[in-house]
Order: structure tokens, then sequence, then C-alpha cells
């Protein structure tokens, strides 16, 4: 069974590679649910951003600031993540912002190098004491575009970031310089598995060539003495209602509600609209 906190091995593992892969962190019957919600969630469909990378190929994104009563706000503030979230950053952390991403079959893009506070930065976080976790709602592998991490490159700091087409990428030259020194791993991940990384830790992820959908839930934590000091499309703090690991099976299949609010992709600052493509 998932315990609610790291083991002292595990939290020296993540301060060292910058990441932990966490598998059946859902187990088989909360993975189930997860999956039939996010498939028949009309709402969180309709809310997709069509994310290009530089062939063209797209990522359907939806994201949103809080956390709801649906599944997905159910597990983004259960001590499951919640507890972990803490003991990785050091304080009482809030939801900066989740997103579905989906990749689909043949049809799904490419991410740029890149790393998460390069985006959050900008958005006047002077401290780099953010993370996320992503949960992978399909098996994520090599062939669908699984995510690319380089192990330990979160001790580099925060690089320079800048637009490559529609997406904020790395700068590109300290990249090729960090892989010559950071392994690349591939995370694979069995459906219901968890990876938590450092906001600081380059990543990236290929294009899904395969006939199998790559989708992940993400959720994006700040710490509370962290709280922005720029006005953003991003929230600054706002406690956070821990709910029981109990709620994800009482939760049962529920989808967005309708007073739920989307960011619109002309708000997010992190990806370019490409005129006559926004409601594609």
């Amino acid at each position: 069974m998932v315990t609610s906190r790291f083991t002292a091995a595990e939290l020296e593992q993540y301060q060292r590679d910058g990441f932990l892969l966490i598998e059946n962190f859902l187990d088989e019957e909360e993975t189930r649910l997860l999956q039939e919600s996010a498939r028949n969630d009309a709402l969180m469909k309709e809310a997709a951003m069509a994310v290009r990378d530089a062939s063209g190929k797209r990522t359907n994104l939806s994201l949103w600031n809080h956390p709801g009563d649906d599944i997905y706000g159910v597990i983004a503030r259960s001590e499951r993540v919640v507890n972990r979230m803490e003991q990785l950053l050091g304080d009482e952390v809030y939801h900066y912002h989740s997103k579905l991403s989906a990749k689909e079959p043949r049809v799904g893009g490419a991410w740029e190098w890149h790393q998460d506070y390069g985006y959050w930065y900008k958005n006047g976080c002077l401290l780099p004491t953010m993370a996320s976790v992503f949960i992978a709602i399909d098996p994520a592998t090599i062939e669908n575009g699984c995510m690319q991490v380089l192990t330990g490159s979160h001790k580099m700091g925060r690089i320079d970031h800048h637009f490559e087409g529609e997406q904020t990428g790395a700068d590109l030259e300290r990249v090729e310089l960090a892989r010559q020194r950071f392994p690349l791993h591939y995370c694979k991940m069995p459906a219901g598995s968890a990876l938590f990384f450092d906001g600081n830790l380059l990543h990236r992820s290929d294009a899904n060539e395969s006939d199998f959908p790559r989708w992940g839930l993400i959720c994006c934590y700040n710490t509370r003495s962290n709280d922005p000091l720029i006005p953003h499309h991003h929230p600054g703090y706002t406690p956070l209602s821990k709910l029981p690991d109990t709620a994800i099976r009482q939760t049962g299949i529920r989808t967005t509600a309708a007073q739920q609010q989307f960011l619109r992709q002309e708000e997010d600052k992190t990806t370019r609209v490409t005129v006559g493509e926004e409601n594609e």
C-alpha cells in the first residue's frame, strides 16, 4: 500500500536525481476511475489548447488553477500527494495549477527541453521551491513519448528560456552542455504511477509515434513563502484543504464541474497562439 510520505531513502534519491518515480501510486481501481473520468470529460476536452511542436504535431493541453471536487482535484489535494510535496519543498504548499496533457496516437507532439521554473520565475516566483507530479493515465513508453529527464540537472539552477516555435524552451547551447554531464533517463511509467520532479529539472518528450494514447495528469505546487510578487495567469498563495487518500475512491468517476475555469491559450505566456488556429 502506498503511504502518504516518502521514506528517507526516497528523499535522498530525489535530492540526488531531481525526480522520483513511484509505481502503483494509484491502485488499480483508482487508476480506472481516473481513466474513465478523463476519457468521458466533455468539458475538459472542450477546454483543451492545441500546443504544436516544431513539426506541427499537437498536444492537447487543458489547464486550470484551482482544484475542484472532481477526481483531478481530489487527487491534487490528497495527502498522498500534498504531504510528499511538503516533504520535498520544506514548507506548506499550495496548488499552483494542474493540467491534463493528451498525446493522441500518431499525432501527439513533442515538448522541447525546458525547466518548469524557467517559466515560473518570470511569473514573480523568486525561489525555485516548486515541484510537480506527473500521474500516468495511460502507460507511458518510449514509443508514445514518455518524459525524458537529465538526471541531476536540477542542480544547475535556472537557465535562460525563450520561444522555440510555439513553445518556451531552454537555451539549447546550455542544454547541449548539460547533456554531456547529466545522464539521459526515459521515464517509462505504467498507468497509475507517479513521477515527482523538481522545478529546475531539465525534461522533454518525443512525439507519440505509436498507436496508443499517452495521457497524463500533472499537478504543480508552490510554497507559501514563495508567494509570487507579480500578478499573472496562475494564483498566489491559496490555502489548500488536504483530503484523506480514501477520498479518491469515494469520489468515483466525477468529471469537471461546469463552473471550473480553464486557462485560455492567449493567456498562457509559455506558448504562442498561431493565428487562425486557436480553436481547431
